[in-house]
């Protein structure tokens, strides 16, 4: 008893890891395990996450092997209770809406000031706003989701809220960077779903987050930490989000289309020319990767490739050289 308690806490100390989040040398004997059909149980001392997430089974004809589990097995095995919650969630948000219904006619007697901005302050209040609004969507939803570093919760509330829309026949249209090409985890976010009146556009630069919902009803947050909202209902200012949406939406890439991070005859990518245009505009590298959805780390390679190919040495000095270079010209005159 002691001994298998101590054997799990082990575990977990080395492998603290979440499945999706499966450790590089758990990933390499799995793929292997998978390669050749079966795995000896000394080689996966090493990942005891395999066994942990019931990766592996024992081989029934010998017991020194394992066999691994199909990834397609595995995979709906951790998603059937994400789907009945989001059936749990679903079923919760209309019994909400149905039990506000009532005084929503009353709403409209307020007067201009008190309903046409909120302020919705800290995550639950703004999820539970935004569950409301897309529970009595009936038409069309626009967003603008540039990318984030909470990544999987935001997807996971995304999937419980597009879901029930697409089953209604709502219209949605995405707005995501560039960047959102190369993301196994917003590509896997779309191909679910990958249906109805749905359309993912990309765009090589996003200021900020916009959900617009009927064409009645808009969120935008008002802090980087994503904790602070308005929930706009003014006309005017829902019409006027609207017409930003639909400018920006038709200057972007259908996502199914080619990867646009070609390489243009100078050398320069599409990605080091945004990037160099917020450099010259006097952006830091945490506002540029931001910007352009990507993680600082990353946007300073593309600023370490964008000075090699300039021949800069220095920060002040890739700036000139950026300006001199008429590379921003180029983009301009491409456009």
């Amino acid at each position: 008893m002691g001994g298998g308690d101590l054997t799990i806490s082990r575990i977990k100390a080395t492998h603290p890891h979440s499945v999706a989040e499966l450790c590089e040398e758990g990933g390499r004997l799995y793929a292997d395990a998978l390669r050749v059909g079966r795995i000896a149980r000394t080689d996966v001392e090493a990942a005891p996450c395999l066994m942990e997430f019931a990766l592996l089974h024992p081989d029934p004809d010998d017991a020194e092997w394992l066999r691994p589990v199909p990834p397609s097995v595995a995979l709906a095995q951790r998603l059937n209770p994400i789907e009945r919650e989001i059936t749990d969630r679903r079923r919760l948000s209309m019994q909400l809406a149905d039990a506000f219904e009532p005084f929503m006619a009353l709403r409209v007697q307020e007067t201009t000031t008190t309903n046409s901005i909120t302020v919705l302050e800290g995550s639950d209040r703004i999820n539970a706003a935004l569950n409301l609004a897309t529970a009595q969507c009936q038409t069309e939803m626009i967003t603008i989701q540039p990318s984030d570093r909470g990544s999987e919760r935001s997807l996971l509330q995304g999937l419980e809220r597009d879901k029930p829309m697409i089953e209604r026949g709502v219209r949605i249209r995405t707005l995501y960077q560039h960047t959102a090409r190369y993301s196994p985890e917003r590509l896997g976010y779309v191909a679910q779903l990958a249906e109805g009146k749905v359309e993912y556009r990309t765009i090589d630069e996003l200021v900020e987050r916009l959900i617009v919902c009927d064409e009645t009803v808009a969120f935008i947050p008002t802090r980087d930490d994503q904790q602070v909202a308005l929930e706009l209902r003014h006309p005017g200012l829902v019409r006027y989000l609207i017409k930003v949406f639909e400018f920006v939406w038709g200057r972007a890439v259908p996502l199914t289309a080619g990867a646009p991070y070609e390489t243009s005859p100078d050398g320069i990518t599409n990605i080091q020319h945004s990037i160099a245009k917020l450099l010259v505009e006097g952006h830091v590298d945490e506002a540029i990767a931001r910007r352009l959805g990507m993680n600082v780390r990353t946007c300073r390679a593309h600023i370490a490739k964008l000075a090699t190919a300039l021949g800069s040495g220095s920060r002040a000095q890739l700036g000139y050289l950026i300006a001199m270079s008429g590379i921003l010209k180029q983009e301009g005159a491409s456009e």
